[in-house]
C-alpha cells in the first residue's frame, strides 16, 4: 500500500541514463502554450468586453492544475496529460525535475493569489493585473523559447547544482558558429526596431483609416436585410 502511494505521490519520472528525477521538456512547453493561450485569450475577454468570467474559470483550471502538478504527481496535470498527447510523436527532452518544482511552487504562488482576488473575494486590483502579466511573460518564454524564468531563481535557494536543463544550458560550452550573432545580424535587427518605430509615427494615420469592403459583399447583405 505504501509503495503504491508512493508511485502516485512523488515529482519527476525515473528514466534510465538519468540520475536524478526527470520530466519532458517537450510537454512541459506545450502545456505552457496551452495556459498562455487560454489566460491572454480570457484577457482580452476583459479588455474589450470587460468580462471577467472566462478569466475566472481559467485561474481555478490553473490553479487545480498546477497544485496537482506540485502536491500530486505533475503525471496527472490535467493540461500536462494533453501535451502529452500532441507531443507523443516527438522525441523527448528530458529536464531535471527539482528546478521544476520550484518555479512551478511560483506558479502554486502566483496562481493561489489571484484565485483568492478573483473568486474567493471577487475583486480586480493593480496586484492581479500584475500577477496576470507577470504569469503571461512566465508561460510566454516557456512555450516560445522553452526558457523556465522560475527555475532560473532555483541557485538563489539550492547550493546543489542544477541538472538537465533545457537546451543544456547549463553545462559551460563554446558556442557554434550557427549560435554566434554577427555585427550585421545586430544591425539589421536595431534598423528594424527602428523601422517600426519610424512606421507608427509616420503612418499611424493611415493605418487607422477603416478597410472599404473590396467586393461589396457587405453592403449586398445589408440591402437584403
Amino acid at each position: 500500500m505504501f509503495t503504491k502511494m508512493k508511485k502516485i505521490f512523488k515529482f519527476g519520472e525515473e528514466v534510465e541514463g538519468y540520475n536524478i528525477p526527470v520530466l519532458n521538456e517537450r510537454e512541459i512547453r506545450a502545456a505552457a502554450g496551452i495556459l498562455f493561450l487560454a489566460t491572454f485569450t480570457s484577457l482580452m475577454y476583459i479588455l474589450f468586453n470587460e468580462n471577467f468570467v472566462p478569466i475566472k474559470y481559467v485561474i481555478t483550471l490553473f490553479f487545480l492544475d498546477f497544485v496537482i502538478r506540485v502536491f500530486i504527481n505533475p503525471k496527472f496535470s490535467p493540461t500536462l496529460i494533453f501535451a502529452r498527447l500532441i507531443v507523443r510523436n516527438q522525441t523527448p527532452e528530458y529536464v531535471g525535475a527539482a528546478q521544476k518544482k520550484f518555479a512551478w511552487i511560483i506558479g502554486v504562488v502566483l496562481a493561489a493569489t489571484m484565485f483568492f482576488f478573483f473568486i474567493i473575494i471577487n475583486a480586480y486590483s493593480p496586484i492581479t493585473g500584475i500577477i496576470c502579466l507577470i504569469c503571461l511573460i512566465f508561460l510566454f518564454f516557456e512555450s516560445a523559447f522553452g526558457i523556465c524564468l522560475g527555475c532560473k531563481f532555483y541557485p538563489l535557494f539550492f547550493r546543489d547544482k542544477v541538472q538537465y536543463c533545457p537546451g543544456e544550458i547549463c553545462d559551460v560550452k563554446q558556442k557554434q558558429d550557427i549560435q554566434k550573432t554577427s555585427v550585421s545580424q545586430i544591425f539589421v535587427l536595431l534598423a528594424f526596431i527602428v523601422f517600426i518605430f519610424l512606421s507608427m509615427y509616420f503612418l499611424n494615420d493611415r493605418f487607422r483609416e477603416k478597410p472599404f469592403d473590396l467586393l461589396g459583399i457587405n453592403s449586398s447583405i445589408e440591402q437584403t436585410k
